[in-house]
């Protein structure tokens, strides 16, 4: 089992650590899976406990100059590590105004994904930072656990408001209330509200539309024959969104969610090279 990767180009860099930094806020620990085009950045709370899910992938020929995986076997040509995504995020700060950063997969004293930061010096020797990861290697035997996500059978698909603006509307709300029913229609419409004892406050956004979902026959999917104005909802834990929210650093070409009517809130985040799904479960 060997990986070994390198980046050059500084924006490739930065925008490589931007999607690290936005992963590390999502997630404590996550599964990174390395196959020979892509990486994957997974974390499956298990949805039944109250856990979000999240699914990010990149294509890696988009960030790396050099990239070499042998996986465990031949016929299983994958990596699959746990790790500490909020390590990774600080390795990479330092790689700001880097020549290069390398990053291997070693094996000293325990498995580490070693990130050497070679940094720009006066003198003709280069500076070389170098931070040792250690990460779990998840045995083949385990890696179904972590498939793709399917995507539920949804109710509505809407496009989000600009997520800056659903960020402050959403942070105001907090301090409210800890859970918020997002609502919307087919009429791109959607609402954010909560509702205690004391106070009901609802925000309203209008003509966000729609993506025109297909299924694979060509019709609409379970959103077919619905009335365009009615309401699907789903309480969530509002704690979870804004952390979806606050932690976003990709600034999504496209953003959009989608509702299974009381069970669980589907969001997908797509920029250019790089898509990350986030599953927030329901609250009864």
């Amino acid at each position: 089992m060997r990986f070994r990767a390198k980046i050059v180009d500084l924006a490739c860099l930065n925008h490589f650590s931007r999607i690290i930094n936005t992963i590390a806020k999502l997630a404590k620990t996550c599964i990174l899976r390395l196959t020979v085009c892509k990486l994957y950045f997974i974390l499956s709370d298990k949805v039944a406990n109250g856990g979000a899910s999240m699914w990010c992938e990149l294509s890696q020929g988009n960030f790396f100059d050099e990239f070499q995986m042998e996986g465990v076997a031949a016929e299983h040509n994958e990596i699959y590590l746990e790790l500490v995504p909020e390590n990774l995020s600080r390795a990479l700060k330092t790689s700001q105004s880097a020549k290069a950063v390398k990053i291997k997969l070693t094996n000293k004293h325990c498995p580490c994904l070693r990130v050497a930061v070679e940094l720009p010096s006066l003198s003709s020797s280069s500076r070389i930072v170098t931070h040792d990861i250690p990460v779990g290697v998840i045995p083949r035997r385990m890696w179904n656990d972590f498939r793709e996500p399917s995507v539920p059978d949804f109710d509505v698909s809407i496009y989000l408001p600009v997520l800056k603006t659903m960020k402050s509307v959403v942070e105001r709300m907090k301090n409210l209330s800890n859970f918020i029913v997002i609502e919307a229609n087919l009429s791109g419409e959607m609402n954010l509200k909560i509702e205690t004892d004391l106070v009901s406050v609802t925000t309203h956004f209008k003509d966000l539309g729609n993506p025109p979902w297909a299924s694979e026959d060509g019709c609409q999917s379970s959103a077919q024959g619905r009335d365009l104005e009615s309401m699907t909802e789903a309480c969530i834990d509002i704690k979870k969104l804004q952390q979806l929210l606050a932690g976003q650093q990709v600034n999504p070409t496209k953003a959009l969610c989608n509702i299974v009517h009381k069970r669980i809130v589907h969001f997908i985040l797509l920029h250019e090279e790089v898509s990350l799904q986030y599953f927030i479960p329901a609250i009864a």
